[in-house]
């Protein structure tokens, strides 16, 4: 389970010290190269619903094995690109190909809850939480390092091994087959469970808001009222289908389930801003190569691992929440007190603070999504999480490239710190507003909403 949900954040964080090398090799201006970034997003924030819904109707193992191998391919694709466009439909293929993971872990784990008997599996939950938050800040540092050792298109051919481990173990442990949902018994194969208008609505949507999201324009002002015009097709497919691939009624009746996909958006988006805007400002302005912006980075991964192997022996949500927004903010505020000049120790402590609610929030926040979500829609709940990570995740592309821009400065990353600052005291006031936190994950109420 965490060989393969790790995929996924370890190839969205690895490009980020990628970027200038790829440029210069490839002659292509940051507003191309931001694309391997966007494309990866794009893809994942689609596939990661789509699989999920996908192993709720044929069980975890054919979807986890056809991912791994989309993964590999990917690998192999952009170890050998003749130029940037085919790096990035590597990127798509990677994006679909490391979906898989996640959705197929928490569906395992909500389905060996239901054969045990133990409703809360707080130690498996924090492995896999701790393994996803860790890879993908030690992208940076494993990206720095494998830039110095192969260049950058060994930052690709990575996945070749990390794929065939995947595969094999995938193939030697995942059940040979899982019995389907209830709901999806009916038809040949759960084939009446699958909801191919929905999916292809949902992706239509998506795809619409992404293009406007990463480049705003008022001259795009089309893709925003396209987007609408999707999505109220999709409620009115979605609420008029006996099995639909998003449960709307369920989704608006969850404020908690809702609130926990804000929030898990908000984490995405402060966590991206400094994740890719940081190591930014340290190579072009503190004059840092990879490698050494990529360990600059490290404590950020130390950290986060530290907090959640600790906070993840309680099962209560609410207190992490509240500690990691209050971090949240301190750490944002932090980079507010760097300057060009600013001692060296002070950079390394900026990405130990950010670990902090790192660890914190993401343990919480797939905690709380395990605990709301309808047990029957766990592997599509957990992938609409991921979706709305990479929503956040998109939103930090649109503000790292509007206030890091060329010749910026130490001023362009303090007007990132702000907009990392509103979003942080906004996910706090969420989090002060959602009451049901106080039971969610105790035992001493209902978990789902």
């Amino acid at each position: 389970m965490v060989l393969g949900s790790v995929l996924n954040p370890v190839n969205s964080s690895i490009i980020s010290v990628s970027l200038v090398a790829i440029g210069v090799a490839l002659g292509a201006p940051p507003s191309q190269t931001v694309w391997l970034v966007s494309a990866l997003y794009v893809a994942t924030a689609i596939g990661q619903p789509m699989m999920g819904r996908l192993i709720e109707l044929y069980g975890p193992r054919p979807l986890f094995l056809t991912g791994a191998a989309l993964t590999g391919l990917a690998g192999l694709v952009g170890a050998l690109a003749p130029s940037l466009w085919v790096l990035v439909l590597a990127r798509v293929i990677l994006g679909f190909g490391t979906c898989a993971g996640y959705p197929a872990s928490m569906y395992l784990l909500r389905s060996e809850s239901d054969r045990t008997g133990r409703s809360s599996p707080a130690g498996v939950l924090s492995v896999l939480a701790i393994a996803n938050q860790t890879v993908i800040v030690i992208g940076p540092a494993l990206g720095g390092l494998l830039i110095h050792l192969g260049g950058w298109r060994s930052t690709f051919a990575i996945n070749i091994p990390l794929a065939l481990g995947c595969l094999i173990v995938g193939m030697i442990w995942l059940p040979n087959s899982a019995a389907p949902r209830r709901e999806t018994r009916s038809g040949p194969a759960g084939l009446a469970g699958l909801d191919l208008p929905g999916m292809v609505l949902f992706a239509a949507t998506l795809i619409s808001l992404l293009l406007f999201l990463m480049n705003p324009h008022t001259g795009h002002w089309y893709l925003p009222v396209i987007a609408v015009v999707l999505a109220a097709a999709l409620t009115v497919r979605e609420l008029r289908t006996a099995q639909p691939f998003l449960d709307i009624r369920t989704l608006a009746g969850s404020r908690p389930l809702l609130a926990s996909y804000a929030r898990g958006l908000l984490i995405a988006m402060v966590a991206n801003c400094f994740l890719y805007g940081f190591p930014q400002w340290l190579e072009e302005d503190r004059g840092l190569d990879p490698t050494t912006a990529g360990l600059v980075m490290l404590p950020m991964s130390a950290t986060a691992i530290a907090v959640s192997a600790i906070a993840g022996r309680r099962a209560e949500i609410r207190g992490k929440l509240l500690a990691g927004s209050a971090a949240q903010l301190a750490a944002c505020a932090l980079l507010l007190a760097i300057r060009p000049s600013a001692p060296l120790w002070l950079l390394p402590a900026a990405a130990c603070a950010i670990g902090i609610p790192y660890g914190l929030n993401n343990l919480a926040i797939q905690n709380a999504v395990y605990h709301q979500a309808d047990p029957q829609r766990i592997g599509s709940s957990a992938g609409l999480l991921r979706t709305f990570s990479y929503l956040g995740a998109i939103g930090s592309t649109v503000g790292t490239s509007a206030f890091l821009t060329p010749g910026s400065g130490t001023t362009g990353l303090h007007h990132l710190a702000w907009f990392m600052l509103a979003a942080s005291a906004l996910f706090l006031l969420i989090t002060l507003a959602d009451r049901t936190l106080r039971h969610t994950g105790t035992g001493t109420g209902t978990d789902t909403a």
